[in-house]
């Protein structure tokens, strides 16, 4: 079955609403370069809310290293997500699980770039270009997904209730992130959308 993340979390009723509706995991944004950026304090409400069994990612993007580690202490997400150009030892210093994000705006040309990131407990293949923030709408060609790693891929950029049941059939991912194809705003989800994403998504599997 494929796993569902939606990511960009502003509000705590979102966050609720993805978890009733049987997101595997939800996502919220630390970093100051994304337009989907929660205070420490919002990203703890938020987390603090979701109920067991639901994966918590806080996303941060070359950010120091003190920051991550306030993010680590006061919201206590199950997982970091780094996007940017964070090796795979900076991002284990922290003794924190997490998922790499690998930029795949260049299609097949970036593929060499999932090994990397060794100790990464899963590695999220995004649609942008390397050095540009995640989020962005941007699809992939998603037939390079490559499926001879070890580590669980992720898939994400541009995923849209319309066009995620190909995505996975093309791909074959063991998880889906969505962001902005679930929002009437950025940081706003979408009642309807998000219903109709995680619809279509377990209807695929």
């Amino acid at each position: 079955m494929t796993r569902i993340k939606c990511c960009g979390m502003t509000r705590v009723e979102d966050a609720l609403l993805a978890a009733r509706l049987g997101a595997d995991a939800i996502g919220v944004v630390l970093t100051a370069r994304s337009k989907r950026q929660v205070s420490l304090a919002q990203a703890q409400a938020i987390v603090d809310a979701m109920p067991p069994f639901v994966t918590t990612v806080a996303l941060c993007m070359d950010d120091e290293a003190s920051f991550v580690q306030e993010i680590i202490d006061m919201v206590r997400p199950s997982l970091l997500q780094f996007h940017g150009d964070e090796s795979d030892e900076w991002c284990a210093q922290f003794g924190h699980p997490y998922l790499k994000a690998i930029a795949m705006g260049d299609g097949a040309a970036a593929l060499w770039r999932l090994r990397d990131h060794p100790h990464a407990a899963g590695l999220l293949l995004d649609g942008h270009g390397l050095g540009e923030a995640g989020g962005s709408g941007k699809a992939f060609d998603w037939s390079v997904m490559p499926h001879d790693l070890r580590q669980p891929l992720i898939l994400a950029g541009g995923l849209t209730p319309a066009n995620v049941q190909a995505a996975i059939r093309v791909a074959k991912p063991w998880a889906v992130d969505v962001s902005s194809g679930i929002e009437s705003a950025p940081g706003i989800k979408d009642p309807d959308k998000l219903r109709n994403f995680i619809a279509a998504v377990r209807a695929a599997s």
